[in-house]
């Protein structure tokens, strides 16, 4: 779990200076090939905090609890995080907040999330219930749509986190990349008529030698459908960097931190740390920190 914080944290990292700035703009201010390297210090955003808040949810709950305790869990730490005046720092989505909002005043987790709203938010957080339940996959399926339904309910939104937590665990088994795109979706199969298409655009567009209209193809990744092909699409585009593959993400005009953050743990999921560079990680904000919770939540795993 140590190299899929680090990478999706990283990811993260990578993509936050450049999340509102068009790809050109992004050029011009970076050079052709955008931006490559992250600052120093690295510091993350919603993504990576939201991500941490469901981590030490779940350990609160235990690995064996029921569902509405574990979600419970979350939405508690979940709700630390919203009610802490930082978060505005980094641009916290409006459904994020919205729907704790609403969970916060007491409505139920199963009706608290915005029923319209198919953001990324629950995709961007999502990714260690692939790595805690890699070998449960009804259990991964039952707790990727809860943590999602307390924000966002739509069903797009939903199954692209049941999309990017199913990937994790296939990147944990070494499933050959190319039969990613057809195991989630017959894992998904019935959720989202929407993410179905994003995922079959990934297959139009993989062979393109314009990879910027690729990505342009696939859209810009603010919405979950969106999001979960775009982060693919880098991990399969890159499948034995995980550098050059968030440097993909990041460099779009869209939700360049949420891409950079999937995909890097999904990537880091794939290569394990080494493939990490350690410059990188010395640069990142609170990296003792989150290694020590990633060693927790390995812990909580082994006791499954």
């Amino acid at each position: 779990m140590e190299a899929i914080l680090l990478g999706l944290a990283l990811g993260d990292a990578l993509g936050w200076p450049v999340e509102f700035i068009w790809l050109p703009g992004i050029r011009e201010r970076y050079g052709a090939a955008g931006i490559v390297d992250v600052p120093d210090p690295a510091v993350y955003t919603d993504d990576t905090q939201m991500t941490v808040a469901l981590m030490r949810g779940l350990i609160d709950a235990g690995p064996r609890a029921a569902l509405d305790e574990q979600t419970a869990g979350g939405g508690a730490r979940f709700g630390e995080w919203r009610r802490d005046p930082a978060i505005e720092v980094t641009s916290p989505g409006t459904t994020c907040k919205s729907g704790l909002d609403r969970y916060l005043a007491g409505t139920s987790w199963r009706l608290s999330g915005i029923e319209h709203s198919k953001g990324n938010g629950a995709a961007m957080r999502v990714l260690p219930v692939g790595f805690l339940y890699q070998h449960d996959e009804a259990r991964l399926r039952d707790l990727a749509v809860a943590q999602s339904v307390i924000t966002h309910r739509h069903p797009a939104g939903v199954a692209g986190a049941v999309a990017v937590a199913y990937a994790v665990k296939l990147a944990l088994d070494g499933v050959p990349m190319e039969q990613w795109v057809r195991r989630i979706l017959a894992f998904v199969d019935g959720m989202s008529d929407e993410l179905d298409a994003a995922l079959l655009r990934i297959g139009h567009v993989l062979a393109w030698n314009d990879e910027d209209d690729a990505l342009k193809h696939l859209g810009e990744g603010w919405v979950a459908e969106e999001a979960a092909a775009l982060a693919l699409y880098c991990c399969l585009r890159r499948p034995d960097s995980y550098v050059e593959a968030i440097r993909l993400g990041v460099n779009i005009t869209g939700d360049s931190d949420s891409i950079g953050c999937i995909a890097g743990g999904i990537m880091a999921a794939r290569l394990g740390e080494a493939a990490i560079p350690a410059e990188w990680i010395g640069r990142l904000r609170d990296a003792d920190a989150l290694r020590g919770l990633a060693r927790d939540f390995s812990a909580l795993r082994a006791a499954l």
